[in-house]
């Protein structure tokens, strides 16, 4: 048996007593995800509805020339594949385990259910997909309107608030990311993201090696983001 209040963080169940996380956890199914299961993929019909409960998924897109870019990393108690399985969409990236991870879906049909049962679940997911819709369009923003550094600097701000940890070193991302990764996260190459970080190493902003950066002076990056607002 699993504690309901492993949903209490949920974006979409956290308005629930623990009645109503009881009755959504037993319509779902709990899985087990290793380091580099694929949940989804990029063009699977949108069946399914997903939330994380323990780990990191990274979502991944391939464009039309073959290249891939990295949307966004789900943290614990995020829904992710659920706007397109609601919308009766095939799943527009691939849902990638990043580490070992723990999650539970629904087939869309029991989530449709389940929001008719608690209205305000569905409200919720209204709310989680417009939040992420508003920082899609700021990311746009950014790439037409800002420097490289900055935009390199926004990213590594989202995933300390999103998944830092405190160390003796500094904020440490806690799971394994590739400059590659930040690049796209950022909009902008391999080779400028590791010239970046490599300048930033050598100022002791960041400490960061091939799959690990921590920000040991998150001021800094803060700061430079907002010179470039003002």
């Amino acid at each position: 048996m699993v504690d309901p209040s492993c949903l209490a963080g949920a974006d979409m169940f956290d308005c629930l007593g623990e009645d109503g996380r009881r009755a959504v956890l037993d319509a779902g199914t709990l899985r087990k995800l290793p380091q580099g299961r694929t949940v989804f993929a990029q063009g699977d019909p949108g069946a399914t509805c997903h939330t994380l409960l323990e780990g990191r998924v990274k979502i991944v897109q391939t464009r039309p020339d073959g290249g891939q870019s990295v949307i966004r990393f789900i943290g614990p108690g995020e829904m992710y594949g659920t706007v397109a399985a609601l919308m009766d969409k095939p799943f527009p990236a691939d849902a990638v385990a990043v580490v070992e991870s723990l999650e539970i879906y629904w087939p869309v049909g029991v989530m449709r259910q389940l929001m008719a049962q608690f209205p305000e679940v569905a409200v919720r997911s209204t709310a989680s997909a417009g939040a992420r819709l508003f920082e899609l369009q700021n990311r746009v923003g950014e790439l037409t309107a800002e420097k490289v550094d900055v935009r390199i600097a926004r990213a590594l701000v989202r995933l300390v608030r999103q998944a830092g940890r405190r160390t003796p070193e500094g904020i440490e991302i806690d799971f394994p990311i590739t400059r590659q990764e930040l690049a796209e996260l950022a909009g902008s190459t391999l080779h400028t993201v590791s010239r970046t970080l490599s300048a930033w190493d050598d100022r002791e902003i960041t400490a960061s090696s091939r799959r690990h950066i921590v920000v040991r002076k998150l001021h800094v990056l803060l700061d430079l983001i907002e010179q470039n607002e003002g």
